[in-house]
């Protein structure tokens, strides 16, 4: 079952832990001999003693370890907010140093190499981008405004709701969901790193455009702390990447861990964040907050439908592209939008409320994914055959062609992208 999205978009995915567990388990496991008895299929089916509670738990708990620490984290806030608000020093444990070394760690991951490979899909990418910061944000805005109106929900869970509309796009998720349901992972890694790169610049613009300067809010001060909290560490994390191989290495060796440190400063940012919305005692209701769950169900799953029909217009006969189109243009992250919210807004007693939106739209998003993997694969498998690709030989833009037909399985193949479609040298069962 595809995973949740990991904070570490530093694959970047700065986007959210150990949900990729199982995405990139397959890297850290040890090597098994081929001709080893011990691990012969046969042999490990019947010998393999029956999964206990005790294992189902601990296999949950890892499976969705990052939600239930926001839910263990959210739980503690609430039991005494003063320990977070005030004698942690959230104003430079959790604003500077937790969002400074995401960020940091979001510059090394981010693949800047990889734009080149999806250049040619620029009217693609153009639209998935557009549709993400553009489309999704407007629609929410006009929907929460008049849910504002209303008085069906609070003013600071309606801008909660634009304020996650406006974020990019995750990484982990997209790629894993992508490659889950038979799209195209080349369009899937462009469109990630490249949404997160943009995000830091866009996104702080759209939030303010859309919500307004209020009183509160000095624009100088927030682009400045923007700057020294989300540019200069992803600047520095770049320069990291090209110029010291041996940091590069050190955190390849040590990736979990590092990938395990981003996730619990994500944890502790929200920590954070929500002793202070408890300590200034939110105006928000419990009843607005299951509203609000429902209207973030309901806004995903109408933006998923307009999207994939869309797709469906403008690449009729690209199915890898639209599967891809369907998480990109409606996924948002969390590995950089909760640093991102807390740079802005992390003086506001409201925050707490700013960030709720999008800690449900994360999980959902994960859950309808996961639903719908099979069903898209399946509908890749159709189209395929219709678009006479059933023997898996796929036209390249040079007029080659590429059989796959041989790789079938679980191992992971290089891929390449010729500029017309992705040549992917996996079968995805």
């Amino acid at each position: 079952m595809c995973q949740q999205d990991p904070p570490d978009e530093c694959s970047t995915d700065a986007d959210t832990s150990s949900p990729t567990k199982q995405a990139t388990g397959s890297e850290e496991q040890l090597p098994i001999e081929p001709n080893s008895d011990q691990n012969s299929p046969s042999n490990s089916a019947s010998s393999s003693p029956p999964v206990s509670c005790t294992q189902r738990v601990i296999a949950f708990y890892w499976e969705q370890e990052f939600l239930l620490l926001v839910i263990a984290a959210i739980l503690l806030a609430r039991a005494y907010p003063p320990l977070g608000a005030t004698y942690l020093a959230p104003d430079i444990t959790a604003t500077w140093l937790a969002v400074c070394f995401i960020f940091v760690m979001a510059g090394l991951g981010l693949k800047t190499e990889e734009f080149s490979k999806a250049l040619q899909r620029v009217y693609f990418n153009g639209f998935v981008q557009m549709f993400n910061f553009g489309v999704v944000s407007s629609i929410i805005y006009g929907l929460s405004r008049a849910l504002e109106a209303g008085n069906i929900l609070g003013q600071d869970l309606a801008d909660g709701m634009v304020v996650c509309a406006s974020l990019p796009m995750t990484i982990n998720m997209v790629l894993v969901l992508t490659k889950s349901s038979g799209g195209d992972e080349a369009a899937a890694i462009f469109n990630a790193a490249f949404g997160n790169l943009i995000g830091v610049f866009l996104s702080p613009v759209l939030i303010l455009g859309y919500l307004g300067v209020t009183g509160d809010i000095d624009l100088f001060e927030v682009f400045y702390k923007l700057a020294l909290r989300v540019v200069v560490p992803v600047i520095v994390g770049q320069i990291l990447q090209k110029k010291s191989k041996t940091v590069v290495e050190f955190v390849k060796k040590h990736k979990h861990y590092f990938k395990q440190a981003q996730q619990y400063c994500l944890v502790f940012i929200v920590y954070t964040v929500f002793c202070k919305t408890f300590e200034e005692e939110s105006q928000s209701s419990i009843g607005d907050i299951f509203l609000m769950i429902a209207f973030q169900f309901l806004f995903l799953m109408s933006l998923m439908v307009l999207a994939w029909y869309t797709l469906g217009v403008l690449f009729r006969d690209e199915p890898t592209l639209r599967v891809m189109g369907l998480f990109g243009c409606t996924h948002k992250t969390v590995a950089m939008g909760v640093p991102l919210i807390n740079a802005i807004y992390g003086d506001d007693p409201a925050v707490g409320s700013y960030t709720l939106p999008l800690l449900i739209w994360h999980p959902m998003q994960l859950v309808v994914g996961t639903i719908l993997a099979p069903r898209l694969s399946a509908y890749v498998d159709r189209e395929r055959e219709r678009l006479g690709w059933a023997d898996a030989t796929i036209e390249t833009g040079s007029g080659e062609y590429v059989n796959d037909n041989e790789n079938h399985g679980d191992e992971e193949q290089p891929t390449s992208y010729d500029g017309s479609r992705l040549i992917s040298h996996q079968t995805e069962k």
